[in-house]
């Protein structure tokens, strides 16, 4: 009888051990995202890309996140505060963080990397770090970023790449290649990378927030078309794609095996303006504000999203939505108006003014480009498209190798994220070398204030100066869409764009 339980209960402990290995596989698996763009180099310090954010959002925890709804919340650092004067921030860190080479996370290697993000040569992180005095360690777990003016940005700047840490001793042995092997103490582990291929990341398992990540790894694959990336979720060798076009989306809502999941967006598309960079500035519309502004004029914002985005998106004018905090209502999206445009570029001397737009190899943007062309046309523009691998528009475009390019901004909380970027002299992707002392005088009184209703003020006077020099022309913002197969669960848009894999599971049915 002790034979026969001892054998049964044998049977019932083997039972329950396949039925949770069963279930522990349905929740660990390789999880494989179609992204549109290669990301540029894989260091927080240097890239600059959208997609670049999308993988580094697996690879690199940051001091502060985002809620869904746009807030802020806790990662690295726990808790923070404002001295009374408003020129210092505390920041409490997480315990028993380790980063992905083992060594841990504390206040010595925040300061490591703050210090390396507003001092390196190679760093594209120094002007939004630019009023930082000082980074003092006061114990393991405690910062204090001191200030040299007050800064209202910077719990937003220290929620993006400013706040990615990477290990201390990795950027010691790897110095400026740290891109070719980051080492950070986000969830995902690097791998490999093969340029405009693929991106493999692996489980970091000793991930403080390890119970929140149930796939084994997340392999991200480059597919710049979108109706290949589509094909691609469509025959299962995707389980996730960003960005899925409007026209796409009975489609995939027609299909039983996928589904659509949209949520709220911060990014905006534009047309930068090479106005002071280098020999191809030199062209009518880089040298005149007025061409600059009949090229805005000659463009139908509505009809383009109508036709290429199905009226899904918001044409907009200005960095900020319509309805929004800081939108500016006394400047709305303006109509179009042939005639006018016509007439600005008689007064500008330049009835036929000529130049290259440059823009990402995507049919979708392919499209917007030639509605651009053939409305720009009618005004009296000749306008040229130059199509570009999307590393390649964004280094060109940094290099100042451009006349006008087409550019996607992800979008920041924090208003001063969405324009000073682009057109502060200083601008981090300020490519047209834009400069207007007045303006950058306003923008920096916005920053140094955290009383909404001035900031307000400021960012209408300043929209005053920016509309009139027009280096860049916001073209619409965006709403987030994304396509997933039916046994993907749990992922949540944020409205910054980026996929956060906590919580994202992948069944094995589906």
């Amino acid at each position: 009888m002790t034979s026969l339980t001892s054998r049964a209960g044998l049977y019932l402990c083997s039972a329950f051990l396949a039925l949770t290995l069963l279930s522990s596989s349905a929740m660990a698996a390789d999880l494989r995202v179609g992204l549109r763009a290669d990301p540029d180099i894989l260091d927080p310090a240097q890239g600059t890309s959208v997609a670049g954010r999308v993988v580094f959002a697996a690879l690199c925890d940051k001091l502060i996140d985002i809620t869904v709804d746009g807030k802020y919340q806790p990662q690295l650092a726990t808790a923070w505060s404002w001295s009374a004067d408003n020129l210092t921030l505390t920041l409490k860190l997480r315990e028993h963080v380790l980063f992905q080479d083992g060594q841990p996370f504390d206040a010595a290697a925040v300061k490591v990397n703050l210090d390396r993000y507003r001092t390196d040569p190679l760093s594209k992180r120094k002007t939004e770090l630019k009023p930082v005095a000082s980074v003092e360690v006061v114990d393991p777990l405690t910062v204090n970023i001191k200030l040299n003016q007050a800064y209202a940005p910077l719990v937003s700047v220290l929620s993006d790449r400013a706040g990615m840490m990477l290990s201390p001793a990795a950027l010691s042995k790897e110095g400026a290649k740290i891109g070719d092997h980051p080492v950070c103490a986000g969830p995902f582990q690097f791998v490999e990378r093969v340029s405009q291929d693929h991106i493999l990341l692996k489980r970091f398992d000793q991930y403080w927030n390890k119970d929140a990540i149930l796939v084994d790894s997340v392999n991200y694959r480059m597919i710049p078309d979108d109706s290949v990336r589509l094909l691609s979720l469509r025959s299962g060798d995707i389980d996730l794609i960003e960005r899925l076009s409007p026209s796409d989306i009975p489609t995939v809502k027609s299909d039983a095996n996928l589904k659509v999941i949209d949520g709220p967006s911060t990014a905006f598309d534009l047309i930068s303006i090479n106005t002071n960079h280098g020999d191809d500035a030199n062209n009518p519309l880089g040298k005149s504000a007025k061409v600059r502004q009949a090229f805005e004029l000659s463009l139908d914002r509505n009809a383009i999203n109508q036709v290429a985005y199905e009226g899904f998106f918001v044409p907009g004018n200005q960095p900020e939505p319509v309805g929004t905090q800081f939108y500016d209502a006394a400047h709305p999206v303006p109509e179009r108006d042939v005639a006018k445009a016509k007439a600005l570029l008689a007064e500008a001397g330049t009835p036929n003014p000529s130049f290259t737009l440059a823009v990402a190899n995507s049919p979708i943007l392919a499209q917007v480009s030639q509605m651009i062309q053939s409305m720009a046309a009618e005004a009296g523009f000749d306008v040229k498209i130059q199509t570009l691998e999307s590393s390649t528009l964004a280094a060109n475009s940094d290099a100042g190798k451009y006349q006008a390019s087409m550019a996607i901004w992800s979008g920041r909380p924090d208003p001063d994220g969405n324009i000073s970027p682009w057109i502060a002299s200083d601008g981090f992707l300020n490519w047209g070398h834009y400069g207007n002392k007045d303006l950058d005088k306003i923008l920096m009184q916005a920053r140094q204030t955290t009383n909404d209703a001035e900031r307000k003020k400021l960012y209408a006077a300043a929209i005053n100066l920016y509309v009139a020099d027009m280096p860049f022309i916001v073209l619409y913002h965006y709403k987030s869409l994304w396509a997933a197969r039916s046994n993907i669960d749990g992922f949540v848009p944020y409205p910054d764009g980026l996929i956060r894999l906590q919580g994202v599971k992948k069944s094995v049915a589906g």
